[in-house]
């Protein structure tokens, strides 16, 4: 419905060229800025709902208990939600505001656009049951672990103060109706769209030039050159791209046939999913340089060592 909607809109009603660099990338802002903003409302209205029934202490309580449990649950939740790497953010967001730690809605923000429904489908057909198993497990750890290093760090003054402006403690006391529930969801998602929506549009404007013209063919040429660097360079190359799930998961296909290793090829996919630069341009608003950096370095050191893992396995896969 989204598709046929922005190709209505780009091609019949201003008459672009779809087989152009431009017609493309003007498709793919309109397509992925309405995916995006659709995505965020419904599920931080969800997520705004579920909060009146919670306590804020007992969320918290929830998601912090038992070392790496609350970050392995967040990274489940990740991978069971449909979102890219941008659209991941209002969801973070969201869970700071619930009170939820930092490393933990760390663990959901690298795992969300690693792992989810679609892009498990599309591997499983291109890549088999055993390597689809790999990158998943391997997607649930880099969040698990990553998120978890971030958390012990401390780094919370580094946030955007009115990002973390919780509710009152006495919030989870009050005796909500199913009408004033709604109610609070619904402002949930029109507040945190107030705060992200201009970052949200940069962050796609920058998505749509970098997805239709940076050129692949080089970037294989390049990987294919490098020998036992290619995972590092593969990461470094993939944390700058843009792409959804059904562009990410060919990009990974090609690398692969042209006798790239697995791992390689995995390793870019994942940081194509996981880091992007219009991400890096959102997450501003969120919080302060230093975090980004270190949110980029560790999660970009856990997928090199996570593509080395998956070479080193390969043979039985």
């Amino acid at each position: 419905m989204l598709l046929k909607l922005a190709d209505l809109l780009i091609y019949e009603w201003l008459g672009l060229d779809p087989e152009t660099r431009s017609g493309g990338a003007i498709h793919f802002f309109v397509y992925d800025s309405i995916k995006i903003f659709l995505l965020l409302a419904s599920m931080i209205f969800a997520i705004g709902v579920i909060r009146t029934f919670l306590a804020e202490d007992k969320l918290k309580r929830w998601m912090s208990a038992g070392g790496l449990w609350g970050n392995l649950v967040a990274a489940l939740f990740g991978a069971i939600t449909p979102f890219c790497s941008c659209s991941s953010i209002p969801i973070f967001i969201s869970l700071l505001k619930a009170g939820v730690p930092l490393g933990v809605t760390f663990s959901f923000l690298i795992t969300s656009p690693i792992i989810n429904e679609y892009l498990v489908i599309l591997m499983v057909s291109e890549f088999g049951f055993p390597v689809t198993f790999a990158y998943v497990a391997s997607g649930l750890a880099i969040g698990t672990i990553a998120g978890a290093i971030l958390g012990r760090m401390k780094l919370d003054r580094l946030l955007e103060k009115d990002i973390t402006s919780v509710a009152t403690p006495s919030e989870g006391m009050v005796k909500h109706t199913f009408t004033s529930r709604i109610r609070f969801g619904y402002q949930e998602a029109l507040d945190v769209i107030r705060q992200i929506w201009l970052w949200v549009l940069v962050g796609v404007a920058i998505g749509a030039f970098i997805h239709n013209y940076v050129p692949q063919e080089s970037i294989h040429r390049l990987i294919e050159a490098t020998g036992i660097f290619s995972v590092p360079l593969a990461t470094i190359l993939g944390v700058p791209m843009y792409g959804s799930c059904a562009a990410i998961v060919p990009v990974a296909v090609v690398l692969f046939e042209k006798g790239i290793p697995l791992g390689t090829a995995l390793a870019f996919m994942m940081a194509m999913a996981a880091l992007s630069l219009p991400e890096a341009i959102m997450l501003r608003r969120t919080m302060r340089l230093a975090l980004i950096a270190l949110y980029f370095g560790i999660t970009s050191l856990a997928i090199i060592a996570t593509g080395y893992l998956l070479n080193a396995l390969a043979p039985l896969l």
